[in-house]
């Protein structure tokens, strides 16, 4: 019994939950049968045992098989001795009687995964105790607390779920369903559609399961941006969205759908500057949103734990397919005030959470990010690049794709290079794109409604220059308003 287990039935006068025969027979079958030790070790470890020498003589165990050495009671006996451990687990007879017990290693997987159930009971039983009693101290912290049942719940159990390496046979089948599906489907696109259709054309629809970073400066749009893809991707394509607003209230992002689908400007709402046809109008409108399978949450400051788990649940509950957060750096890694790590470092670390979740989910997920001062006293045309991403160069390592916002008309730039005007023109920088071409796309914003649309056909655009990369966008494709560029993945890694 180790001194967990003797707190636990000090604490609470029961034997913790425990298994001591199903640990012997486990033990004796590794030590007769050497084929079953590489399923048995995916899903315990030492510590799962109950009794203490048990947990030596699987360590001892493991030690043997990760260098390639015989399993078996003289080997198991020897490097205990050589340990000085022998005698604690019982002596050579303890050993011995281990594989006098079994005569195979049929069923150890299963009592395997029965030990680490009950392995995971001891240690839920060890949390709960100790934030119960943290609980009870005035000076402990509620979220910490939380952060802590989530943190320590996911430590306990995620060696269960370890995923197997698959065959290719396996992949092949999941793959080319996939793509088979889509072969036979209405949609152009792969993925998940936007509704931006230049943007759609590039990337074939936001691919599952992809992080995108839509990264500005101030003022640039991002807020209506998301608020666009939102709408286009619920309404149009009828696929759920999950919205986590960190800098707006919910009412305060619902307005601005509802103006932007009404055609009718913010500021005359709020100013009760609506005639009675107008607000009419804009209520009769205002359903199309009000019936979206939109879902928003404004939680400020929220964790990446909580994120996660609040992302499931609609996964679970809505099928959502696509996740948006606005912003990346108004998360915080941890639930607890007092999270260590500098900031570039959490900055790194919710990088990584979000790129996970998006694994864990398969759905695209869109993290807004601010881009640095940088862009603000270079000179020329302020565009951004890649080495403007905030307090964090993993931003960019974790990104499947890196989109930058820009509009060259808020610098005072009335014209570009070509003389063509840059009124109401939004461009979108796709300067990563793990899986496909890089490309420079216009759109049109339109600022009362901070909305951004597809242009029209017929607009002509320059060639210009893409900064980020050092390379000229030199390919303007036929009916879209695209300015496409080298890319930066190997064709040969591309999926389609």
């Amino acid at each position: 019994m180790n001194r967990f287990s003797a707190n636990i039935e000090h604490l609470l006068g029961k034997v913790p939950p425990q298994a001591l025969e199903l640990e012997e027979i486990v033990l004796g079958a590794l030590m007769i049968d050497r084929n079953v030790i590489s399923s048995v070790v995916s899903i315990l470890k030492p510590k799962d045992f109950y009794k203490p020498a048990h947990q030596e003589i699987y360590q001892t165990i493991f030690d043997l098989y990760a260098e390639s050495n015989p399993v078996d009671i003289l080997t198991v006996s020897q490097l205990l001795r050589k340990k000085v451990k022998l005698d604690m687990v019982g002596g050579a007879s303890y050993i011995t009687k281990l594989t006098d017990i079994v005569n195979s290693g049929a069923n150890v997987e299963y009592h395997a995964r029965i030990i680490a159930e009950l392995s995971i009971k001891r240690t839920l039983i060890e949390i709960t105790a100790e934030i119960q009693k943290e609980a009870f101290q005035e000076s402990s912290d509620a979220l910490e607390l939380l952060d802590q049942i989530q943190h320590k719940t996911h430590e306990a159990t995620k060696h269960l779920f370890n995923k197997e390496a698959l065959i290719i046979g396996d992949i092949d089948q999941e793959l080319m369903g996939g793509l088979e599906a889509h072969r036979h489907s209405q949609s152009p696109f792969s993925g998940v559609p936007c509704g931006l259709h230049d943007i759609d054309k590039v990337t074939s629809g936001w691919q599952k399961p992809d992080l995108i970073i839509l990264a500005a400066r101030p003022a640039m749009g991002k807020t209506g941006f998301m608020c666009s893809i939102a709408r286009n991707t619920a309404v149009d394509a009828g696929i759920p969205v999950a919205m986590f607003s960190l800098e707006m209230s919910a009412a305060q992002l619902l307005t601005r759908l509802y103006c932007a689908e009404a055609g009718v400007n913010i500021k005359r709402i709020r100013k009760n500057q609506l005639i009675d046809e107008e607000w009419e109008l804009f209520k009769e409108k205002k359903e199309t949103i009000a019936r979206a399978p939109i879902y928003i949450d404004d939680t400020a400051a929220i964790s990446m734990n909580e994120l996660r788990a609040k992302a499931f649940r609609l996964k679970e509950t809505a099928n959502i397919g696509l996740v948006i957060i606005d912003y990346l750096q108004l998360m915080t890694a941890s639930m607890s005030k007092n999270s260590q790590g500098n900031r570039e470092q959490e900055i790194a670390s919710i990088s990584r959470g979000l790129k996970q979740l998006a694994k864990d989910l398969n759905v695209p997920v869109i993290a807004l990010s601010q881009l640095s001062r940088a862009v603000e006293i270079r000179g020329g045309e302020k565009r951004p690049q890649l080495s403007d991403l905030r307090e964090s160069g993993a931003i960019e390592a974790d990104a499947d794709v890196v989109l930058f916002l820009y509009r060259a008309e808020y610098y005072g730039i009335a014209e570009d290079r070509m003389g063509s005007s840059t009124k109401g023109i939004g461009e979108v920088i796709i300067a990563k794109h793990r899986n496909g071409e890089l490309a420079d796309i216009h759109l049109r914003f339109v600022a009362d409604l901070a909305k951004f649309e597809n242009l029209p056909n017929h607009l002509e655009l320059p060639p210009l220059l893409n900064q980020d990369q050092g390379s000229t966008i030199n390919t303007i494709q036929p009916d879209t308003h695209i300015l496409t560029g080298n890319s930066n993945t190997n064709q040969s890694e591309l999926p389609f």
